[in-house]
């Protein structure tokens, strides 16, 4: 088990990241261009629509090219200070955010390439619980960083 992430399993965290944090910031026009296509309107070319649809595309790639190097590599072991508890949250936490990772853009693909209703529906849902995922998992860094002293964050930023 490595003592830290690799540069590459680094780089696709962060960059995965600000993929991720432009989805949310940006979404109002794939919202609208899919209540046009709700409607039966016709939706033009527009460049923030491809890159929402794009962008997660390339989430969806990326996220699994992560998951094959976790699975290959490995990844650190939790702090051991850690409760059996918190190490339980911590890996529940985890496998949903890669989970939410790979059916996010898979719902999102259905919905807009092949007009799929539920896919439409099922992304929604799917948006909101990543969210409260990544607010979860910024808090609990935090908590590990600032309260607990785990340094936990260390993880991210060093190379082994």
């Amino acid at each position: 088990m490595p003592n830290s992430y690799s540069r590459t399993q680094i780089a696709l965290h962060w960059v995965i990241f600000l993929l991720i944090a432009a989805q949310f910031l940006f979404e109002d026009p794939i919202s609208e261009a899919w209540q046009k296509v709700e409607q039966g309107l016709p939706v033009g070319f527009q460049p923030m629509v491809a890159f929402h649809v794009f962008g997660g595309l390339l989430i969806l790639a990326l996220v699994l090219w992560r998951i094959a190097l976790r699975l290959t590599r490995g990844a650190p072991p939790l702090p051991q200070k850690e409760t059996a508890a918190m190490k339980l949250a911590a890996h529940v936490t985890h496998l949903s955010m890669y989970a939410l990772m790979v059916l996010l853009p898979v719902s999102g693909a259905l919905a807009w390439f092949g007009g799929v209703q539920m896919g439409a529906e099922t992304h929604e849902v799917f948006k909101t619980l990543m969210l409260a995922l990544i607010l979860l998992h910024i808090a609990a860094t935090l908590f590990h960083q600032f309260v607990l002293k785990t340094n936990l964050m260390a993880r991210m930023k060093r190379v082994g």
